[in-house]
């Protein structure tokens, strides 16, 4: 008879985290808005202490902020601050993208223009919603290529805090467009195998983003 090993579980601090996280991340939780610990263990179906230990990790990582005898919040994001978190990504994007380009095989490269079509198509069908969604998948995939553990890491943790800003700045008049041929630039680099190309036109795209906040500063919700 064969042996029986216990199935592997996520600990459920961990499991509240990361739902969590991607719910603040993700929109579900807006700015300022409290984060009350027994409603959070109903909605994800786990226990307060889960949910406290995740409010404490996701403080650590700027999401969440405590107030003395007010509880938890979403840390709301300044658009300066935002400005600066896309200052300190430019340099670690423009980074990774160097290092992908000189990792790159023709299955990334296929991945990574697969991933441009549909930007392609749903900006044209103006689907912003979908076009962020790609617009993600395209930076990530570009930084699984690269294999750069530490800027990844560091990319992964001001991504969160500036992700809502970078979204809406899709909504300014024209952006869309814009975004698709910083894109394309992005691309040709790849498949040009050029890392000084990819690394300027990364750079070239995140700082395109801060003008775009920049621009639009006093119409976004912080």
């Amino acid at each position: 008879m064969a042996p029986v090993f216990p199935s592997k579980r996520i600990p459920p601090a961990h499991d509240a985290t990361a739902k969590l996280r991607a719910a603040i991340v993700g929109g579900v939780f807006g700015p300022n808005e409290r984060l009350v610990e027994e409603h959070l263990a109903e909605k994800f179906r786990t226990t307060r202490p889960a949910i406290r230990t995740a409010l404490a990790l996701l403080e650590q990582e700027r999401l969440v902020v405590h107030e003395r005898n007010r509880g938890a919040r979403v840390r709301a994001v300044t658009p300066e601050e935002a400005e600066e978190i896309l200052e300190a990504r430019a340099a670690l994007e423009a980074l990774v993208a160097r290092k992908a380009v000189e990792n790159v095989d023709r299955a990334g490269i296929a991945r990574l223009t697969a991933i441009v079509r549909e930007m392609q198509e749903h900006q044209r069908n103006g689907n912003l919603r979908a076009y962020s969604d790609c617009n993600a998948r395209f930076h990530q995939a570009i930084a699984e290529i690269a294999q750069h553990g530490t800027a990844t890491r560091l990319l992964s943790l001001l991504k969160s805090q500036s992700v809502r800003y970078q979204y809406r700045s899709v909504l300014n008049p024209g952006r869309p467009a814009r975004s698709l041929r910083e894109h394309q630039a992005i691309l040709r680099a790849f498949v040009k195998r050029d890392p000084a190309a990819a690394e300027t036109a990364m750079r070239t795209h995140i700082e395109h983003i801060r003008a775009a906040i920049r621009e639009s500063a006093t119409t976004l919700l912080p």
